[in-house]
């Protein structure tokens, strides 16, 4: 079964845009940054950003209790390689997200199949992978790299 997901984008000048997400929640300014807009809001490759490791980060959420395991507190940093395609034009070149886990590895059961699977829950990187490399890592709370 097939869903529609909508955003609204209206120019407010320069290259400043109020995001609507509809009457649930709060609008969001994105600007560019100096010198063609002012810096004001994220840029649409935040917004790229935040999207992939958001959904990312949900999608680990939701395999870990899925094995009934506490996530805890999980955080993201996601960054983008941006460089000239052969045209010349600039184009998001590679995404690497690394998750970082509250606690040790072994403090989860279940963690190998966790890791295993966690990514293919996530609609929008597995969406944005088509087109642009994203490179996953999952370390734990204790540094130990456990993913990638």
């Amino acid at each position: 079964m097939a869903s529609s997901v909508t955003v609204t984008l209206t120019r407010r000048s320069g290259y400043q845009f109020d995001i609507d997400f509809g009457a649930e929640w709060p609008h969001l300014l994105s600007d560019e940054p100096a010198p063609l807009g002012q810096g004001q809001g994220p840029t649409p490759s935040h917004l790229l950003l935040a999207a992939v490791a958001n959904c990312l980060s949900a999608s680990l959420t939701f395999a870990l209790t899925k094995f009934k395991q506490d996530p805890g507190t999980l955080t993201a940093v996601a960054r983008a390689s941006v460089g000239r395609n052969a045209a010349n034009r600039l184009r998001v070149q590679r995404i690497e997200v690394e998750i970082r886990l509250e606690r040790p590895g072994d403090a989860y059961e279940h963690l190998d199949r966790i890791l295993g699977q966690f990514e293919e829950f996530c609609t929008i990187s597995m969406s944005v992978q088509q087109g642009i490399p994203i490179d996953v890592r999952v370390t734990g709370g204790d540094g130990q790299l456990l993913k990638g």
